[in-house]
């Protein structure tokens, strides 16, 4: 059975940072590009940031750029966002999600798993 659970979130002042994980089992992790996205109350769920299998190489929605930083440990099965300079409208639940597909990382319909989320609450 494939599992992604996220950990993490929480209460957060606005400017501060916070760190997510999300554990993966079930899978072949090291072969899975992996992803982040948040969805906040009453909007679609939305493209973060994503990290390949291959390279490494990275990719962020533009205004986390700068902000978020997204890494992956292929020993430990793992996927992180250190999210820093938080900013209110960063309020979200947050999912992890790997895909398979070598192309379209910034669309929900590239992804084959996901987790159940993590709820990120930025305050002013």
């Amino acid at each position: 059975q494939v599992q992604l659970v996220e950990s993490g979130g929480g209460l957060v002042q606005a400017g501060g940072s916070l760190r997510l994980s999300c554990a993966a089992s079930g899978l072949t992790f090291s072969r899975y590009n992996m992803g982040w996205f948040r969805q906040a109350p009453g909007k679609e769920r939305e493209f973060v940031t994503a990290i390949t299998w291959s390279r490494g190489s990275t990719y962020y929605k533009d205004s986390v750029k700068g902000r978020f930083t997204i890494s992956r440990d292929n020993a430990k099965n793992t996927v992180s966002l250190q999210m820093n300079s938080l900013k209110p409208e960063d309020t979200a639940v947050y999912y992890c999600a790997a895909s398979g597909s070598n192309v379209r990382l910034a669309s929900l319909a590239v992804y084959d798993y996901w987790g159940q989320g993590t709820q990120v609450t930025v305050s002013s």
